[in-house]
């Protein structure tokens, strides 16, 4: 069907935005949760409870972290046409998979970052090529300082490759900022043509 792309900074409105989208499609909605809980971190759970509240009650939620990295490429590729998917977000779908090897980081910091980039692009391949209407939010990160943590600065460069990756191939790309959202197909122009 479509994929629409949603990103911006942190409390910015993405996943009211997506909600919203998903709402207005008139299609069957399921919400596609990539957030790991974190028992020991009050702050987290707050905040997953939050986004829990944050969205129709009704609509059936799938948790990623738990699941192995081909159950998560079927959920795209097993959606019905008609179906909906909101994605939310990429940004914590991609930590999980830093956290689930992060030992790899100090062994080999090229092979931590090849194996990202391909799971993040069969992820987004996934997203791109399934028959629901897919809404996919996620972070957007990397206007600050480079970061000092080897593992900052990994998750913020695989994160910009995947966004790019999406961005290109998405139907609508969006960047939300301070509650409003920006068109980026409309008021912008890509780098490269191709």
């Amino acid at each position: 069907m479509a994929v629409i792309f949603i990103t911006g900074p942190v409390c910015s409105g993405k996943s009211a935005f997506g909600v919203r989208l998903a709402r207005e499609s008139g299609c069957p909605v399921t919400y596609v949760a990539t957030a790991a809980s974190a028992l020991e971190d009050a702050e987290w759970r707050a905040r997953l409870v939050r986004h829990v509240r944050d969205r129709p009650a009704q609509w059936p939620t799938i948790e990623t972290a738990t699941m192995t990295d081909a159950a998560q490429l079927d959920l795209f590729r097993n959606a019905a046409a008609g179906a909906c998917l909101v994605v939310d977000a990429l940004g914590t779908w991609l930590a999980a998979k830093i956290a689930a090897r992060i030992d790899l980081l100090e062994v080999d910091y090229s092979v931590l970052e090849a194996q990202l980039d391909e799971e993040a692009a069969a992820f987004v391949d996934a997203m791109l090529d399934s028959q629901a209407y897919v809404v996919a939010v996620s972070e957007q990160i990397g206007w600050d300082v480079v970061p000092i943590a080897a593992a900052a600065r990994l998750f913020r460069d695989a994160m910009g490759r995947m966004a790019q990756r999406l961005a290109k191939r998405a139907d609508k790309v969006y960047l939300v900022v301070a509650g409003y959202a920006l068109d980026l197909r409309r008021f912008s122009e890509p780098i490269d043509a191709d």
